[in-house]
């Protein structure tokens, strides 16, 4: 069968609403809209933004991609309550075409335990959910949360109820990841024979991962006629996480002999935005993860190695480049020009302008080549997410830290403010980042809990960059940093910095956003009498 008589099925991308709700720390703005341009490239069809009226700043974020991105349809998410829809719309206005996606839990132990609602209230609500949300937009999608628990008799009637009110993409979710794909399967089987206007909506699936088969039930789903997939880039998200949508799009473009179906995927953008998310998320791909791990192309095995010598196919069922992996490692010294950094990035698939700015990327380079020697891809890559999104209130000016054998380790730090005030402090503390750390909080004046320390390396060898990950508490909020360096000392001070700049930028968006705290109240109303936006 050729190209044009294959199906199409849709590619719903929720990383930047199911997947956020799993991180430690919201993303900021400026992380959102460059995930969504990533999403964009790699061609989704829809991009779940968030959900616009839990937050000012989240209503912000996901109005900025709204404007920004034209490739993909945006969706907000929002419960079938008024207040949340009207948000939706108002937010998503800015953007020529948009989707708005609303739902209500349908099974009997969330309806008996959350909402302490009948059916019947739950019918109605769905019916008035939808006929508001199509007041905004054409385009309307409702999901019947913990799908996977409910009757089917009451599923059928739902769905019923929502297309008859406008809805045009019916979503399935599995929402604990409870099913088997065989059941899965017979769910949406019996939802295409017994719903008598299924044929005016499109079927959609949106799985979790707490048995390891949302993948395999999303497949199980599409098999059955279901033609649009909701998941996350690397599978991040709640709990276990959700369907991994490079494994979903893979799947379909390596058995295209037994699918006979087609995305708007460019595969080859698949690397990149895998990466983009690992980074901007803080969070870190599987080694094993298939198609994006670091070792899904790997071959150690004397046998293994053998064969793909003679033929790649013999182990590799999907070709590495497929994905935008490059197939060879180049490495630069100082002496390389913008011209050749700038190709070398294109090739690993960044764009300038849109993941980094050329000039402040070049300086970094150098700075690190005088201190390698060699810079390799892995470097240029960790370079790109080198910046923080957070404005500067504070750069480290000088650090100076020492350590023995004795128990005791010092530091003295020097930061500059935004306006240009030198603010220098010395500290001792159980080891030389103990001690750098007192020296800033004693510069910032904030009473700080580190609840989290990660080191990894990137690259191998003595000169590897070291990466930290950090997460700081004040008061009741959390907030993480993030730096590379050769030097660890150093890498951690830099994302302490990025955690308390991020940390005073919240609070400056906070008291700025005053004016609307009667409509914030209002909603934490809402949440307390309708739990949660997971589905």
């Amino acid at each position: 069968m050729g190209e044009k008589g294959r199906e199409h099925v849709y590619i719903f991308d929720t990383t930047l609403r199911d997947g956020e709700q799993a991180l430690q720390a919201s993303l900021s703005k400026d992380a959102k809209v460059h995930v969504a341009k990533s999403l964009e490239r790699l061609g989704v069809d829809y991009i779940e933004a968030g959900f616009p009226a839990s937050s000012p700043g989240e209503f912000a974020a996901v109005q900025a991609i709204a404007r920004e991105i034209k490739g993909a349809r945006i969706c907000g998410l929002a419960r079938a309550l008024p207040k949340d829809i009207e948000a939706a719309g108002k937010c998503l206005s800015v953007a020529d075409q948009f989707r708005i996606h609303t739902f209500i839990a349908t099974s009997p132990l969330h309806l008996r335990t959350k909402l302490r609602l009948s059916i019947d209230q739950v019918l109605e609500m769905t019916k008035s959910a939808v006929s508001l949300a199509r007041s905004y937009t054409d385009d309307v999608e409702f999901s019947c949360e913990d799908a996977g628990r409910t009757p089917l008799e009451t599923l059928y009637r739902v769905i019923e109820t929502a297309i008859d009110a406008g809805a045009k993409t019916i979503n399935v979710p599995d929402t604990v990841g409870y099913t088997i794909p065989s059941e899965f399967a017979a769910v949406i089987r019996g939802i295409r024979n017994n719903v008598p206007n299924i044929d005016q909506a499109i079927i959609s699936v949106h799985c979790h991962d707490d048995l390891g088969l949302s993948v395999a039930n999303s497949i199980a789903a599409i098999s059955e006629g279901a033609r649009q997939v909701e998941g996350t880039i690397n599978g991040i998200g709640e709990r276990a996480g959700n369907c991994a949508l490079e494994e979903v799009i893979m799947i379909l473009e390596t058995r295209k002999d037994l699918f006979h179906l087609k995305t708007n995927i460019n595969t080859k953008e698949i690397h990149r935005t895998s990466n983009i998310v690992s980074q901007r998320c803080h969070m870190e791909i599987q080694a094993n993860k298939a198609i994006v791990g670091r070792n899904a192309f790997s071959h150690s095995s004397g046998i293994h190695q053998d064969g793909v010598l003679k033929e790649k196919s013999t182990y590799e069922i999907i070709s590495p480049e497929l994905i935008g992996l490059a197939s060879n490692q180049l490495h630069m010294t100082s002496r390389s020009g913008r011209h050749a950094i700038k190709h070398r990035l294109s090739v690993l698939g960044y764009y300038e302008g849109e993941d980094y700015e050329l000039e402040g990327l070049y300086e970094k380079f150098l700075a690190l080549a005088d201190r390698k020697g060699a810079v390799y891809d892995h470097d240029l890559e960790a370079l790109i997410f080198l910046e923080t999104d957070a404005e500067d209130f504070y750069s480290l000016e000088f650090l100076n830290a020492m350590a023995g054998s004795a128990d005791i380790a010092s530091a003295t730090v020097r930061l500059r403010t935004k306006e240009g005030q030198r603010c220098e402090e010395a500290a001792i503390g159980s080891g030389p980042v103990d001690a750098a750390f007192k020296c800033i909080e004693k510069i910032a004046g904030k009473d700080i809990k580190l609840l989290e320390y990660k080191i990894s390396a990137q690259g191998t060898g003595p000169d590897a960059l070291g990466q930290v990950n950090l997460m700081i508490l004040c008061g009741d909020k959390k907030y993480h940093g993030s730096s590379f360096s050769t030097d660890i000392v150093e890498a951690s001070v830099k994302a302490y910095l990025a955690a308390i700049n991020g940390l005073i930028l919240a609070e400056r968006i906070v008291s700025e956003s005053r004016g609307g705290q009667a409509d914030r109240q209002r909603i934490d109303m809402d949440h307390k009498n309708m739990a949660g936006a997971g589905q």
